[in-house]
C-alpha cells in the first residue's frame, strides 16, 4: 500500500512539472517531470522512490539556479 501512494505521489509531483515545463516551454522541466512520471513504474521500493525524486528535484532546482 505504502509503495502505490508514494508513486502516486511522486508521480502526481512529476506530472505538474512537466505540465508547467510544457506550456512555460522549459526543458529542464519537461525533463525531470517526464523522469518523475516514468520511474515509479520501474522501482517499487518506497524509500528509493522518494530518494530518487527528491534528488530529481534537486538536480532541476541546481539547473535553474545555473541558468538553465
Amino acid at each position: 500500500m505504502g509503495s502505490l501512494f508514494t508513486s502516486l505521489v511522486v508521480s502526481s509531483i512529476g506530472f505538474g512539472i512537466f505540465i508547467f515545463g510544457k506550456r512555460q516551454e522549459r526543458v529542464p522541466q519537461l525533463i525531470v517531470g517526464g523522469a518523475m512520471m516514468a520511474f515509479p513504474y520501474v522501482i517499487s521500493d518506497p524509500l528509493p522512490v522518494l530518494a530518487i525524486g527528491a534528488g530529481l528535484i534537486v538536480c532541476l532546482y541546481g539547473a535553474l539556479r545555473a541558468g538553465y
